[in-house]
């Protein structure tokens, strides 16, 4: 028995023989042409043939794993379109006399290393991408048809690395699970791998003798076991058992309505700490991102993240979401979770203290910059911003002022944004108490009981002493919820739940009878609660 550790892609176990894919390697050879009009030609032959490919593979994608993740064989397209990668290609074949194959060769692998090298992650992964369709031109042009045959039996795929045209032509009915060695978690191919439900690890190197041996891919904790013991096989035999009926509740609820046999509906979105959850989301079908904690750009940072940081991190989530609702709660940060370079200090009671939104207030700078970095990623996706720990009517007017400031600011630079809802957390009993008073000056509230519950029992919830007199089910606590949802709609605004009351499935329908709008809990809760909503009278 071997054990290996990767990097995990998407979770669930496969159980089954370890296929080693090769790719058909093309045997490119620099030979003399005498007529360089006809090679042009033959290449641009090969390239339409090409783009055809992609557009069918765009069309099957479609199908399998939604708009937002087929669109990388349109862009795959555009890029054989570009017109210097084309010009490049015609170039060599005219100044040099050379053959197409080639030609494409040499600029593929030109353009390939100039993406390798580049500092950020996402233009790195692209690399990748111009590798798949450049082998795609010199494939036709070698004669050679598609790829994808994985053969007659399910298999556990490892290979060095897979295309994304390469993983959505494999037949899905027979394809358990895939381990590459290269491969990144921001390539497409690891997007795709998680719309579709595949298990999948990256970084893991592999022997020729694997092949036709039993492999185990634990998704869940990244481990790939070849030739296991018995026991080991037995007790995955069980985990894979228990995965497999998760996921059949999945295929029941999936695609279904949050709606109550009456007819009412609900809004049941997910919470996350950062863009590794992303696969979470999708697979537990959420219907969007109730609040996504962006504290994890400077909790995982040795200085402040600049725009660019954030932005792209902002731009992969809603990207990633496909047109789904992405609420983005803005910095909230306090002597709680210490960051050094903030240099807060101590704290008697940081969960009172400095924290979150006064400190966006009292250092605008740093508010500023986060609120760039999230109008420009509007414009790449439906994201709503919130702001955590209102207190005041005050507040949240300057909170306005700024946020106004900054959409000039970009529009004066000529930078698109998109449609913004901006809302703010209602967490302290001051903003329950006044949110007839906010609700006319912002586009939702979304209610944080975490903090909510222990303010108003004057509770600390990180105190274990206090486990006994807390009860998040306390009437005080229930009766501000629906004060607050009252008052959203007497405004004609929205009312939600993002803090962990809203995964509660004992008050799920009293949620339901109090008018919430939407439900935002952890991904793994959404479908235990979505059974709840769909038993409801």
């Amino acid at each position: 028995m071997e054990e290996r550790s990767g990097k995990k892609i998407f979770g669930g176990i496969a159980i089954g023989k370890i296929k080693l894919y090769s790719k058909t390697e093309n045997r490119v050879v620099r030979s003399k042409v005498d007529d360089v009009e006809a090679e042009i030609k033959r290449y641009e032959e090969a390239k339409g043939k090409a783009i055809e490919q992609l557009h069918g593979l765009y069309e099957k994608a479609l199908v399998e794993v939604g708009e937002a993740n087929a669109e990388i064989f349109n862009v795959h397209a555009m890029m054989l379109e570009d017109l210097d990668y084309t010009e490049s290609v015609h170039n060599m074949i005219s100044m040099q006399n050379v053959n197409a194959e080639y030609a494409v060769a040499s600029t593929g692998d030109n353009f390939a290393e100039m993406f390798a090298n580049m500092e950020d992650d996402y233009f790195k992964a692209r690399s990748a991408d111009v590798k798949d369709i450049t082998e795609r031109v010199i494939t036709i042009l070698c004669g050679g048809g598609g790829s994808g045959d994985i053969g007659d039996e399910p298999a556990i795929i490892v290979a060095e690395d897979l295309a994304p045209s390469e993983t959505v032509q494999m037949d899905k009915s027979k394809l358990l699970a895939f381990v590459t060695r290269l491969g990144s978690s921001n390539s497409h191919t690891a997007i795709l791998a998680r719309t579709m439900g595949i298990p999948a690890l990256i970084g893991i190197g592999y022997e020729d003798d694997w092949n036709g041996k039993i492999g185990i891919v634990d998704g869940y904790e990244g481990k790939f076991i070849v030739d296991p013991e018995m026991p080991v096989l037995e007790e995955y035999f069980k985990k894979k058992e228990a995965d497999d009926e998760q996921k059949r509740l999945l295929l029941d609820l999936k695609g279904k309505e949050n709606v109550t046999k009456s007819g009412q509906k609900i809004n049941l979105y997910a919470n996350i700490g950062n863009p590794g959850d992303l696969v979470s989301v999708i697979e537990n079908d959420a219907g969007g991102i109730g609040l996504f904690r962006s504290e994890f750009l400077y909790l995982e940072s040795e200085n402040y993240p600049t725009e660019e940081e954030q932005f792209l991190a902002y731009k992969k989530v809603v990207e990633t979401m496909g047109g789904k609702k992405v609420i983005i709660r803005t910095l909230d940060i306090g002597a709680d979770k210490q960051v050094d370079y903030f240099e807060l200090g101590k704290e008697d009671n940081p969960a009172l203290g400095y924290r979150a939104i006064r400190i966006c207030l009292t250092r605008p700078e740093i508010f500023r910059t986060q609120l760039r970095a999230l109008f420009r990623a509007s414009a790449y996706g439906n994201l709503a911003i919130m702001y955590p720990m209102i207190i005041s009517v005050d507040e949240v007017r300057k909170i306005k002022e700024i946020s106004k400031s900054v959409r000039e600011e970009l529009a004066a630079e000529g930078i698109a944004i998109g449609e913004v809802e901006e809302g703010i957390m209602i967490e302290t009993p001051a903003a329950a108490v006044i949110s007839d008073e906010l609700a006319k000056e912002v586009d939702f509230f979304s209610i944080g009981t975490n903090d909510l519950t222990q303010y108003t029992l004057a509770i600390d919830r990180q105190n274990a002493k206090l486990d006994a007199f807390y009860d998040a089910h306390h009437p005080a606590v229930l009766r501000l919820i629906q004060m607050v949802c009252d008052n959203a709609h007497k405004a004609g605004i929205w009312a939600g739940i993002c803090g962990e009351l809203g995964a509660d499935v004992t008050l799920t329908e009293t949620f339901l009878k109090m008018g919430l709008d939407e439900l935002s809990v952890s991904p793994g809760c959404i479908l235990s609660v979505r059974k709840v909503i769909r038993e409801a009278e």
